[in-house]
């Protein structure tokens, strides 16, 4: 367990090029969702659940949206703002290949930051990521700011460690960190899957 943090899936996107909420499909048996939150169990004393509004279809504790329809960086906000850990690894709900290890093996690069990020095919991956709880004054005030609220462009007012993607053990990270989008981009991941199986 990394006790220090509390895993936050983040589960109130909109989906819109998926046509419908992408935490409800199905992958390997399990909802995305669910997949999620079976990776951040087994990782995290507490798991929390960031939502645009609440759902009765999510056991874990649920955390909303502190500015509705602000995208990602709203509901890493909410997430700081409830755990009780120092520090957050927040994880969209659509990446259904990453396993433990690149976590833990980001989880290790947390020294005098305020958070660690992935970087796969020179793209920082944001939302797969270790934020401290001291870096929310600086999320919150873009967040309320005029501008990108895209989690890449906020990084760069904080002080983050970036961690290319061959860095991360023997883990394939470009594989690792695909997300899926579309239906398209589904539909290859499940055949991907049920080839590697």
């Amino acid at each position: 367990m990394i006790a220090d943090c509390t895993g936050l899936i983040l589960a109130g996107g909109e989906s819109r090029r998926m046509g419908r909420d992408k935490t409800t499909l199905e992958f390997d048996g399990q909802t995305l969702l669910q997949r999620s939150a079976r990776l951040l169990q087994g990782l995290f004393p507490q798991v929390l659940v960031s939502v645009r509004r609440p759902r009765g279809d999510v056991a874990l504790p649920q955390v909303i949206d502190e500015i509705p329809d602000a995208g990602p960086l709203a509901g890493l906000c909410a997430g700081l703002a409830r755990t009780n850990t120092p520090w957050v690894f927040a994880l969209a709900a659509d990446m259904p290949f990453l396993g433990p290890d690149p976590i833990r093996e980001l989880a290790a690069r947390r020294v005098e930051c305020e958070a660690v990020v992935p970087v796969v095919k020179n793209v920082p991956q944001p939302l797969a990521a270790y934020y401290a709880v001291a870096a929310l004054p600086a999320l919150r005030a873009a967040l309320m700011g005029i501008g990108k609220h895209s989690p890449r462009a906020v990084l760069q007012g904080l002080n983050a460690v970036y961690v290319d993607e061959n860095e991360l053990g023997q883990s394939d990270a470009a594989h690792d960190f695909i997300d899926l989008d579309t239906p398209a981009d589904l539909m290859a991941a499940r055949l991907d899957w049920n080839v590697q199986k």
